[in-house]
């Protein structure tokens, strides 16, 4: 790549850009630690696809960036031969997400690949669910999840619903790389490509077969009805796409008592109300709290703006509500839909589940006591949506539920990605089982670490943001794997587990092994001798490395001191 005052001056000097465009590259024309964090590097197209600030460079989303990939996607469908079936593009509430889906649309149809767009914003797992249910050979969704409102995203699928694996990931990369921005890229009309019959769009239709599925995967609806005068619910969606969707599931399973927090309720992609629009963080459920106290409500639930991650807040006995972390709500989750099946006779043959390596270890408990296999894979959904292909290709085993820590879920297979629609649903299902019974959520959660033992997880972030972060994040990893610990807060490391060697090492005999079935990942697992695990690994959508603790315990939960003092050992390990 040329170096970045070049490259500056060439997207300078383009004259099919706009006045703004102008105006906001020669406010940097002096600055050079700016013009080299936006034009020193390309953007990262990897298996998570493309995330980054808005704004103009080559290291950051705007419409070329996004016309750039999708040119580079477009060239790689029609060497795999697969040109002639349609890609399907959805985006969210997110500022410029419409403008950047058409300008997707307008550089596939250039192409001669067809599209079908949908009318309007939609959640990640419909766009998932399409892509199947219509046949494409791939799908494209503007989004950036739950990241604050100056970021913006770009997420391709395959024919199987889900998100692309690191192979074609690393295959498209090469032919984004080969495309030059604006030569390379062929002009495109989206009006005409509508009217030419290139481009379609869609609306109730796939929202229909989408409800379908969805409520299809519930177990027990009947609880509902006979929680209905008691389970009073607030819901908000954080001003992204599971504002019209979730409450359609949640009626149509007959939820009666249903709030929508009034200032969330519409789309909005500055996110007015938050600062972060991730219902992991408790400060995302402010407006719900305030609501859910005025209306009697004793469960919460947010999404974030693609609908794909839920998070939820539950009353306790004592009158306050709780927070439950992604871990938490998986094992309740778990442990109802294996519960339900059981007490049904309905549980399908060969049940298994499928986590990531990051999740909650007391799923394997709750797996082992009723009968179901459960299988460990890499962090992102796309590896869970991989063991489900993998078991239809061989005509054996029945899913019945995957998750991630990030309160990421699913339930069926009708899509390949996590669903907070469904999870919306399935929560509320949950609940209404255990108000029956007499429980909080808050209740149902400490009789299953009676049951299983107890655990404490908690993941942490440490952000490198602007030029050379990829460098930086390169060298922490790298110094990680040549220097590793004897010891996290004087707590002995028995084994290292290198996923991107493959390489298993006993630290007291030194002897190495090697991990088998997950794809090369620059991934770290360090066991403790007291059982206790952390996990490193770089973000695959942002400049950060992500650090996961899981803490366990038998008969109470882990003491918050252990915890904090492996925090302060691991920030001294990984300064940059």
């Amino acid at each position: 790549m040329k170096d970045s005052r070049t490259i500056y001056n060439l997207w300078l000097g383009m004259k099919d850009l706009d006045r703004a465009g102008r105006e906001e590259l020669l406010k940097i024309g002096g600055d050079e630690d700016e013009i080299n964090a936006r034009f020193g590097s390309e953007l990262t197209f990897g298996t998570g696809g493309l995330r980054a600030k808005m704004m103009l460079g080559t290291d950051a989303m705007n419409v070329l960036t996004v016309a750039q990939a999708t040119e580079g996607l477009a060239r790689y469908i029609k060497a795999t031969g697969a040109g002639a079936r349609p890609v399907t593009v959805a985006y969210d509430s997110r500022i410029n997400s419409r403008e950047f889906a058409h300008r997707a649309a307008a550089v596939l149809a250039a192409n001669k690949i067809k599209v079908i767009i949908f009318d309007d914003l939609r959640p990640t797992p419909e766009l998932s669910f399409a892509v199947r249910h219509l046949g494409c050979i791939a799908g494209i969704n503007i989004t950036a999840s739950h990241n604050p409102k100056e970021y913006n995203g770009y997420k391709v699928f395959w024919e199987d619903g889900a998100q692309i694996g690191p192979e074609q990931a690393d295959k498209i990369t090469g032919f984004i790389r080969e495309v030059k921005i604006p030569d390379d890229i062929p002009p495109a009309d989206f009006e005409r490509a509508v009217a030419g019959g290139l481009i379609s769009i869609i609306g109730s239709e796939i929202d229909e077969a989408y409800i379908s599925a969805v409520l299809s995967q519930a177990i027990n609806p009947g609880i509902i009805a006979e929680a209905a005068d008691r389970l009073n619910v607030v819901y908000t969606p954080l001003h992204g796409t599971g504002y019209r969707l979730v409450p359609e599931v949640l009626q149509r399973l007959g939820v009666e008592k249903l709030h929508v927090v009034p200032e969330q309720a519409r789309p909005d992609g500055s996110f007015p109300t938050v600062d972060k629009p991730n219902p992991e963080y408790r400060e995302a459920f402010a407006c719900g709290i305030k609501l859910a106290n005025h209306v009697g409500s004793d469960l919460i639930i947010a999404t974030d703006p693609d609908a794909d991650r839920v998070g939820v807040m539950a009353r306790g006995r004592d009158g306050d509500f709780t927070g439950f972390t992604g871990n938490q709500i998986a094992l309740l989750l778990l442990d109802y839909i294996i519960s339900a099946y059981r007490a049904s006779g309905q549980m399908p043959p060969e049940p298994y589940a499928v986590k990531s390596i990051v999740t909650t270890e007391l799923m394997a408990k709750i797996c082992r006591a009723g009968g179901v296999e459960l299988y460990n894979v890499l962090t992102g959904f796309k590896y869970i949506g991989e063991v489900i292909k993998k078991k239809e290709d061989e005509g054996r085993g029945s899913f019945i539920f995957g998750a991630e820590e990030s309160c990421g879920y699913l339930k069926g297979t009708y899509t390949r990605d996590k669903d907070a629609v469904l999870a919306s649903m399935l929560i509320c299902e949950m609940a209404a089982h255990h108000i029956s019974a007499g429980r909080t959520l808050v209740d149902a959660l400490d009789e299953l670490y009676k049951k299983y033992g107890c655990s404490l997880e908690k993941t942490t972030e440490l952000i490198l943001d602007g030029y050379n972060a990829q460098a930086k994040i390169k060298a922490i990893m790298n110094s990680l794997r040549q220097s590793p610990p004897a010891d996290i807060a004087g707590v002995p490391v028995v084994s290292i587990s290198d996923y991107q060697g493959g390489s298993l090492t006993d630290t007291k005999s030194g002897k190495k092994s090697s991990i088998t079935g997950f794809p090369s990942s620059d991934v770290l697992r360090w066991e403790l001798e007291n059982t206790d695990v952390i996990i490193i690994r770089p973000s695959g959508t942002e400049p950060k490395v992500k650090i996961y603790y899981l803490l366990s315990g038998e008969d109470k939960i882990p003491a918050p001191a252990r915890l904090k003092k492996y925090m302060s050992a691991m920030s001294g390990l990984t300064k940059a």
